[in-house]
């Protein structure tokens, strides 16, 4: 039998069981999450009960092998995963895994896109090679998982935890608890599968370092920063425990009373739009600006007299890097950008 025949009978074997699984687990519920994983995606979720300690949780994951060992046992947020040999095909099931594996070094074979995203974000098109799609993040398509013949698949416990089962038929997978403001841990969880750990640690050292000297080079009187994003049917003012927040922490920028809670983030109407007062506002926006609230909340007479506007203050940022690059790559460009508006010239 040819190699190629070969690998495509596992992978259609793999896929035959995934399948099956998938249609067992889909009872036709209104809140699958609930049903399908017993609640494990709730339990994660913003305001739930295993968000606040994610960090820490992720932190105590990863394996004891020593550099270049394997087979190398990885644990993880849905169990243990042995991987065989070193991984050469992997495939990423959101921009933050996407953002950890183009960063040390790997182009991903597969890679699943927020819903309505066009593809791969423009700052990693450079270094990401050319991975197929293999649906959304909510929406995986495992047919495509299989086709790619995957020997490592990276994920989280939020946005998947109802497809471990179906994943980990087809390839060996490994699953951070959650996106956000974790994405120091999961960059290190994914390293230990990639035996990348020494890189990693070196990237995350290096991102510390200039965040700091962003802070010093700023001065002692530092603006405070404002964080919103518009989202369809939702404002939100970003909190401490998100990954835009933890960037501003880690560059000691302080934040307005509003967005020093320890959640991802405090929902606000437009007219409500004078909480977002700081020194600095910096707004981004989730996919089409005409499905937001934007033009309503910046129409309101409370925007235009808010410090921060009428002193040319209140920008548009990226939303691919400030909100959801979720990783060390688009953290850098963050501090870039903070860097180009806060430091005096």
């Amino acid at each position: 039998m040819s190699l190629l025949l070969r690998r495509g009978t596992a992978a259609a074997v793999a896929l035959a069981a995934a399948l099956s699984l998938a249609a067992c687990g889909n009872d036709g519920s209104s809140d699958p999450a609930a049903k399908e994983d017993g609640g494990k995606k709730k339990d994660v979720a913003t305001g739930g009960k295993d968000f606040g300690d994610a960090a820490a949780k992720t932190a105590a994951m990863g394996t004891d092998a020593k550099p270049g060992q394997f087979p190398r046992t990885l644990t993880h947020a849905l169990g243990t995963t042995e991987l065989k040999a070193a991984p050469k095909r992997v495939v990423v099931l959101d921009v933050g895994e996407l953002d950890n594996v183009v960063s040390l070094g790997v182009k991903p074979v597969g890679y699943a896109p927020a819903e309505g995203d066009d593809g791969i974000p423009a700052y990693l098109k450079k270094d990401a090679g050319d991975p197929k799609s293999v649906g959304t993040i909510n929406n995986l398509n495992l047919e495509a998982i299989a086709n790619l013949e995957p020997d490592l698949i990276l994920g989280s416990q939020l946005r998947a935890a109802d497809k471990y089962d179906e994943l980990s038929k087809i390839a060996p997978t490994v699953f951070s608890i959650r996106p956000g403001f974790t994405w120091k841990e999961n960059y290190l969880l994914n390293a230990a599968a990639l035996d990348r750990t020494a890189d990693a640690k070196s990237k995350l050292a290096a991102y510390e370092t200039k965040a700091k000297q962003l802070g010093t080079d700023i001065g002692p009187n530092k603006p405070t920063i404002s964080m919103v994003r518009y989202l369809p049917g939702k404002i939100r003012l970003y909190a401490k425990a998100s990954f835009i927040g933890t960037i501003l922490e880690d560059a000691g920028l302080p934040r307005p009373k509003n967005q020093q809670i320890n959640d991802l983030a405090a929902e606000i109407s437009p007219e409500k739009i004078d909480q977002a007062d700081a020194d600095w506002i910096f707004t981004g926006v989730y996919g089409d600006p005409k499905a937001t609230k934007r033009d309503t909340a910046q129409a309101n007479p409370l925007w235009k007299n808010l410090k921060a506007v009428k002193a040319g203050q209140a920008k548009d940022v990226p939303d691919e890097t400030w909100y959801l690059g979720l990783g060390v790559m688009a953290a850098n460009s963050v501090l870039d950008d903070l860097r180009a508006d806060l430091v005096k010239k």
